[in-house]
C-alpha cells in the first residue's frame, strides 16, 4: 500500500480534488461548522482513496495547525472587511493567504511523510465502507450538515483501486 501511496503526491491529490464541484465548500462546512481541518479532511481521503485509514492526527501536525496555520487564517479572515476598503491592507491580506497556503502545504508534506515513513495505518474493514463511516462516529452521523458535506466530497473521490 506505502507503494501506491508513494505514487500519489498527497499535495497533488488535495489541489485536484478541492477543485472539484462542491469539495471546497463542503470542506469549508466541515471545517467552520463542525470544527474539523481541512488538511487533515483531505489527507484522510487521500488515505481512503487508496483502501486505507489513520487513527489520530499526528501531534506534530496537530501541533502546526493550532500555531502556524489557524493564526495566519483567523488574521486573514479577519482583515477581510477592511482589505476591501484599502488597498494596502488588501496587499497584506493577500500575502497573509499564500503564507496560509504555504503553510496548508507544509502539513499535507507533513502528513505525506508520516504515512510513508511512520504511520501505522490499516485497511479500512468491509463493514466501514463509505467514507462517512471511517470519519465519523454514529453519533457525529446524526449531524445533517456534517453528513452531508462529507458525501460531497466522497462523490468527488474517484473509484477505490481494485485489491491486489
Amino acid at each position: 500500500m506505502r507503494p501506491r501511496l508513494a505514487t500519489s503526491p498527497l499535495w497533488d491529490f488535495a489541489l485536484a480534488i478541492y477543485a472539484r464541484p462542491g469539495v471546497e465548500q463542503a470542506c469549508l462546512t466541515l471545517q467552520d461548522e463542525h470544527g474539523w481541518d481541512v488538511c487533515e479532511l483531505l489527507w484522510r481521503c487521500w488515505l481512503y482513496q487508496q483502501g486505507a485509514q489513520a487513527g489520530a492526527l499526528p501531534s506534530e501536525v496537530a501541533a502546526w495547525q493550532r500555531e502556524v496555520t489557524q493564526p495566519l487564517r483567523r488574521l486573514r479572515r479577519d482583515l477581510k472587511s477592511q482589505a476591501q476598503a484599502d488597498p494596502q491592507v488588501a496587499s497584506v491580506r493577500s500575502r497573509i493567504k499564500q503564507a496560509e497556503l504555504e503553510a496548508e502545504q507544509q502539513c499535507l508534506q507533513m502528513l505525506m511523510k508520516i504515512s510513508l515513513n511512520e504511520l501505522a495505518f490499516s485497511p479500512i474493514p468491509a463493514r466501514l465502507q463509505g467514507l462517512e463511516n471511517v470519519l465519523l462516529s454514529s453519533q457525529q452521523r446524526q449531524k445533517k450538515t456534517q453528513l452531508m458535506a462529507i458525501r460531497s466530497v466522497e462523490s468527488q473521490l474517484d473509484p477505490l483501486p481494485a485489491a491486489r
